[in-house]
């Protein structure tokens, strides 16, 4: 059943408890009346008395009329279901970048799929500024059918191959030789911007220590960057060199007298 087919009760007239014998007299007096031989003059006659006919062959046969109440019955609680549904207002979403595109920037696309909004799915550009913090809030403005509701997209940090993000600062590992450790001096390293940064190890340094270079970290939400927390990790020097000492396996040989 369509939502634009005639309703039969309408068309008669009638209400949906009526008896057969009040179909049987609605029908008659209004298709004498709309008859076209009646009013030759109209042209809308004929398919007055076409809806007319119709409408008599559906509510006439009972079995004919069960069914089509059964299917107005299904289309209105169908109806009612979707009525009732509420549109969520307000939405929040996490969304995960790569550190880069914290220093970077980077444009997205926010899309949203209500099955209780009339106008369909929803898309929203956001523009990622450079230089933004992880854990920042952006707001998009949602469609008018909403009433003044809005998206919330957070943004935070995939954890990346070399860098690990906690809050604002960045830790990673270095790793160098034992004569580096033992003897100290400068190691440089790519940062999490591809700048090179420049790690000081102070000479006798400790496996698993760290080493702090601020404002080479994630950036700050009022400005600024964090800290980058470089944890130094090397292998002991172990040399392995032959005794200068040789045992014989042969026997001590007497001198005869």
């Amino acid at each position: 059943m369509s939502s634009t087919d005639p309703d039969p009760y309408s068309t008669l007239g009638l209400d949906r408890r009526c008896t057969t014998e009040q179909v049987r007299a609605a029908f008659r007096l209004l298709a004498k009346r709309h008859h076209p031989d009646v009013n030759p003059d109209s042209p809308d006659a004929v398919a007055r008395t076409q809806e007319l006919n119709a409408a008599y062959e559906v509510l006439s046969d009972p079995a004919r009329r069960r069914a089509y109440d059964q299917e107005l019955h299904t289309a209105k609680s169908s109806d009612a279901a979707v009525r009732s549904a509420k549109i969520e207002r307000n939405i929040s979403q996490d969304v995960h970048l790569r550190i880069e595109d914290f220093f970077r920037g980077a444009t997205l696309e926010v899309r949203v799929n209500d099955p209780a909004n009339p106008d369909g799915p929803e898309s929203y550009p956001l523009t990622i500024p450079s230089g933004t913090a992880p854990g920042t809030r952006f707001r998009l403005p949602r469609v008018a059918h909403v009433d003044g509701g809005f998206v919330q997209v957070r943004v935070r940090a995939l954890p990346g191959f070399r860098f690990k993000v906690r809050g604002s600062d960045l830790r990673c590992d270095l790793r160098i030789n034992a004569r580096r450790a033992a003897q100290g001096g400068t190691e440089t390293m790519p940062g999490p911007t591809g700048a090179p940064v420049r790690v000081e190890i102070s000479p006798g340094v400790g496996r698993g220590e760290i080493v702090r270079i601020p404002g080479e970290g994630m950036p700050k939400p009022r400005g600024g960057r964090g800290d980058l927390l470089v944890k130094i990790t090397y292998r002991p020097e172990v040399r392995i060199s032959r005794s200068s000492g040789v045992a014989s396996d042969k026997p001590e040989r007497r001198r005869l007298m």
